[in-house]
């Protein structure tokens, strides 16, 4: 197959796997933008990164995948050789910045991780590239690869694609929960052992399982606990064509967001996922964002004064982040807060956190309406 329909074939294929921050380019200078995103780094940098699939082929029949075994589909693959002078070619030409490479399994989860490994080892010994390169590690890899992906990646990946064995047989009969568990956890270990940070993550694909937000979000809190996961990835499933679940509804972008929401409670605010507020099927309030849901379930808490609020206690309050929080604090070192004004919120941040403050001692002037109308809800 021709170099550029390789590029648009497996390129397609990789946005099914996702990538923190990762949106599509709105700027298209050629067919290649299709398939370089804008992509945030674990260190908060803004990089242009190529998302790529060394090959399509793969001998898993996962029932929600585009590239399952029995879709009659195009099929192709990249030479190492092929992929790194490309990635290279996109570099020199300052078209990409950074490598997300992924893979489906042909032969044998080993092989084709081989050559995965071959592609980043040219890239990162022949042609001296010494930027982000995240990894995927195929299910059933063995030790030796995934060392060697560590060795050379920036960020390693599993995807566990549910939250556990009962939703995984709805996805897959070629998968266990606990072989990838294994995988993840044997990542994790190798990792720990690089004298360099290399992070770690997962994905799962939510809606086509039956399974909860609250199954998502247990299984996500503990490898947060337990491997110091980097961040866990919810990609809402949309059916295909020609696969066992092409009739099932679509995963709506609003409960993605919500389990976003609820993921950064658990990582940024130091929330217990027992805090989160869940309905009677386990799953997040679509109406408001979980924060705000907890807030209104925690009246006695609230309003809270700015001047006095520990750092904590300000990340309770909706509308405030960690850096409104850390911003609000080194402020008041300075001078007594008095107005909404001199937290430095504005917009919809102020009117979230309006309802629940107190700045000297007073609420803002239009906080009361507000406050009794969210009480009322």
């Amino acid at each position: 197959m021709d170099l550029w329909k390789k590029v648009d074939l497996l390129g397609e294929a990789a946005q099914w796997d996702t990538e923190r921050g990762c949106s599509k380019n709105g700027r298209q200078r050629d067919a290649l933008d299709r398939w370089i995103y804008p992509a945030i780094r674990p260190d908060g940098q803004r990089i242009r990164m190529l998302k790529v699939l060394q090959n399509n082929v793969c001998e898993n029949n996962c029932a929600y995948c585009a590239f399952r075994r029995d879709r009659d589909v195009p099929r192709s693959a990249f030479r190492p050789e092929e992929l790194a002078a490309l990635f290279d070619d996109l570099v020199r030409r300052r078209r990409a910045e950074g490598l997300f490479l992924s893979s489906g399994i042909c032969d044998n989860a080993v092989r084709s991780a081989e050559r995965m490994l071959a592609t980043v080892e040219l890239v990162r010994r022949r042609y001296g590239f010494g930027g982000y390169i995240h990894l995927k590690v195929l299910p059933g890899s063995d030790l030796g690869t995934i060392e060697q992906s560590v060795r050379f990646a920036s960020r390693v990946s599993v995807n566990l694609e549910a939250p556990n064995q009962r939703r995984i047989q709805a996805l897959s009969q070629d998968k266990s929960f606990d072989d990838l568990m294994r995988c993840l956890v044997a990542t994790d270990r190798a990792r720990r052992k690089s004298s360099r940070p290399v992070s770690l993550s997962t994905q799962f694909v939510v809606g086509a399982s039956g399974e909860s937000d609250q199954e998502l979000l247990q299984t996500s809190d503990r490898l947060y606990r337990d491997l110091d996961l980097a961040r866990a990835y919810y990609s809402s499933f949309q059916p295909v064509a020609q696969t066992p679940l092409e009739g099932h509804e679509a995963s709506p972008p609003l409960r993605e967001h919500r389990l976003y929401q609820a993921d950064f409670l658990l990582r940024q605010y130091h929330f217990q996922l027992e805090e989160l507020v869940f309905d009677a099927e386990g799953n997040l309030l679509k109406e408001s964002d979980p924060k705000q849901v907890w807030a209104l379930n925690h009246p006695e808490i609230f309003p809270i004064e700015i001047n006095r609020a520990e750092p904590h206690e300000l990340l309770r309050i909706p509308g405030i982040g960690p850096k409104s929080a850390a911003r609000i604090v080194a402020r008041r070192r300075r001078a007594r807060l008095r107005s909404l004004d001199h937290t430095g919120l504005r917009g919809d941040l102020a009117r979230r956190a309006a309802p629940y403050v107190l700045v000297d001692g007073k609420r803002p002037s239009y906080q009361p309406e507000l406050w009794q109308m969210a009480l009322a809800s």
